[in-house]
């Protein structure tokens, strides 16, 4: 079958990549992750195989997340990533060398971070390639129409960065970024169990705990609570423990200060006319963030605003990529099937 040239939509997430194909929707969605021979150098697994590795690896096997902070960590590991996933995608038969690659990116990324992104797509063999906010394909992802002349905030809480932005007339008009996201509650979730409970766990021990008791809600209904395994600091040998919800609960609120200040900050940047918009309107809540339980209430609280939670929060970016290709660098045009 001959290959066909496509457009193509890339979302590269610290904790997911995920790809969308015209005529074919979303194609893949799976965790930001490779696994390499150590002896040949040679990716040995990708995505959901490679993540099922992490923490239990041996010395011959290397593990490598390619994103890290929402920004690219291991330019060569993500090429080798990019280019196992389209190998993957045979039954689509892609022409890459003359499809259109549009890679999204954090807005706080630099100009060099750019050039290094177009470099990639030119790696893997892709001639025609440009990048877009992820703010941006995110908020048209959601349902927003930020091609109006009226100010619309979106708050995307992923896996490596939560990033705040008020856009208008088709592109970001303001916006911040900080640390305080999906990989940070992890992190502070293992220190927390380290030092209040002497036992150490992996990263993925965390996350399930995270996902199974993680909230920001007033006040808990019941006490859940969470069996966890993982090794003794003090005799070295494997045990398990229990951790309440209230516990995890203290966590998601002192992390999510963070948060709420760096949209204060965002706020307090905005142009009158725009501020006045959001007021009126509502602001949007991306990534798997927005998935936390309470999250709505929290922020509504916190920033006496109304706040909407995205109905498709972990694929809105790359599903706003179909809009961005149609409309590449018209800011003041809709796109025709917007």
């Amino acid at each position: 079958m001959a290959k066909k040239s496509y457009r193509i939509g890339v979302d590269l997430g610290t904790a997911n990549i995920l790809v969308y194909i015209t005529g074919s929707g979303v194609v893949y969605n799976e965790p930001s992750v490779v696994a390499f021979d150590n002896t040949t150098k040679e990716c040995i697994a990708v995505g959901k195989r490679a993540f099922d590795m992490v923490g239990k690896e041996h010395k011959h096997i290397r593990i490598v997340k390619p994103l890290d902070g929402g920004v690219i960590a291991d330019l060569d590991a993500t090429k080798v990533y990019l280019q196992k996933v389209f190998e993957k995608l045979e039954n689509i038969n892609v022409d890459l060398k003359n499809s259109t690659l549009l890679l999204c990116c954090p807005s706080q990324v630099t100009h060099i971070e750019r050039v290094a992104l177009i470099d990639l797509a030119k790696k893997i063999g892709v001639k025609d390639a440009f990048i877009e906010e992820e703010l941006k394909a995110g908020a048209i992802g959601a349902g927003l129409d930020i091609y109006e002349s009226k100010g619309s905030m979106v708050v995307d809480i992923g896996g490596g960065t939560t990033d705040v932005g008020v856009l208008s007339l088709g592109d970001l008009v303001v916006s911040e970024s900080c640390k305080v996201a999906g990989n940070y509650l992890d992190k502070e979730i293992t220190k927390y169990v380290k030092f209040k409970y002497g036992i150490i766990i992996g990263a993925s021990t965390a996350e399930m705990i995270k996902i199974k008791l993680g909230t920001l809600a007033s006040e808990l209904q019941e006490e859940k609570e969470c069996v966890f395994a993982g090794r003794n600091l003090t005799n070295g040998l494997p045990c398990k423990m229990t951790i309440k919800q209230s516990e995890v609960r203290e966590i998601f609120l002192k992390g999510f200060e963070v948060v709420v200040n760096t949209i204060k900050k965002v706020l307090q940047q905005t142009p009158p006319e725009l501020a006045s918009d959001i007021y009126q309107s509502e602001i949007m809540i991306n990534g798997g963030g927005a998935m936390i339980d309470g999250v709505k209430e929290y922020l509504e609280e916190a920033l006496s605003l109304k706040v909407k939670i995205a109905e498709n929060p972990l694929t809105s970016i790359v599903e706003g990529t179909r809009l961005l290709l149609n409309n590449r660098g018209n800011y003041l045009v809709k796109p025709s099937d917007y």
